[in-house]
């Protein structure tokens, strides 16, 4: 039987019926089909591609044509899977058009079923006028790293009684305007599961605990892809393929350089009649 992307309903039925939630960051095509072959709920094409892809130091520089550049690589590899794209920074929070237009882009051009804004009561216009032109919106509450440069780092949400009522404030505004789902990063464990109570759509958490609905893990951190990966309290780690990767470029190197590779075996040969004819256009000799 076929597999379709999840949809909005069935994200709050999954949440009615209590069926945790699998999310995971992928940004090209092989680590989309991967995912999808292993059975991951939602793919999130996440502006985190800036730090783990794109070599910068906060998500801030990455643009619009970044995401939806990846957006159709991801989809192409994960063709049924619900596929949800970041917003990246200063394409939303601006005029009701411009908002709506990039938006709109990231579905038409990219293929995302739904896209993710970072911030909380402040965007329930946005929110609620994306939603009415048919787009599926999640949120993102608690650390956001678009705002990293002005919250002073990333610092975990949720310790002071300021920061857990606007927490909560914030997600009820959210849903209210029309929000599918909202994830909660780096938020204390009882005020994420507090959050995810008080909700009816689902919470997908990174570092917020086990109380949410579903997580969502960076997938270069979850196979440890990559060199010097920075271990995180709150990743669990699943494989270590960066060290596979470099151990195999390193013998290749020496096998280059100790004239170990190639080898006959990965060499095309001619046939006997061809290889003679090839040699005397070459290099001469034979009858005349």
């Amino acid at each position: 039987m076929t597999k379709h992307p999840l949809t909005p309903p069935r994200l709050k039925t999954m949440k009615q019926q209590g069926t945790k939630i699998a999310m995971m960051t992928a940004y090209d095509y092989p680590a989309a089909q991967l995912s999808e072959e292993a059975g991951v709920d939602i793919i999130l094409v996440g502006d985190s591609l800036g730090n783990v892809v794109l070599g910068y130091e906060t998500t801030v520089p990455v643009t619009l044509d970044d995401m939806i550049y990846h957006t159709k690589s991801v989809v192409r590899g994960a063709p049924n899977t619900m596929i949800v794209t970041d917003m990246p920074f200063a394409t939303y929070r601006l005029t009701p058009q411009d908002t709506l237009r990039n938006a709109a882009r990231i579905l038409q051009e990219g293929g995302a079923h739904a896209v993710k804004l970072e911030g909380g009561a402040e965007l329930a216009e946005e929110i609620g006028r994306l939603t009415s032109a048919g787009i599926p919106v999640v949120g993102h509450l608690g650390l956001t790293p678009q705002s990293v440069l002005q919250i002073g780092g990333y610092k975990i949400q949720g310790k002071v009684e300021k920061e857990i009522e606007r927490l909560l404030a914030d997600a009820k505004a959210l849903e209210e305007a029309g929000a599918c789902a909202v994830v909660l990063e780096l938020v204390t464990e009882p005020i994420a599961e507090a959050v995810t109570r008080s909700l009816t759509i689902p919470t997908i958490g990174i570092g917020a605990g086990r109380g949410c609905d579903g997580q969502v893990i960076v997938y270069h951190d979850l196979i440890r892809y990559g060199s010097n990966i920075r271990d995180k309290r709150f990743v669990k780690t699943y494989a270590n393929v960066g060290d596979t990767i470099r151990t195999a470029i390193g013998e290749y190197v020496q096998d280059v350089k100790n004239q170990q590779f190639p080898e006959e075996k990965h060499s095309f040969p001619l046939d006997e009649d061809t290889n003679r004819i090839i040699a005397e256009k070459l290099y001469g000799g034979g009858s005349k």
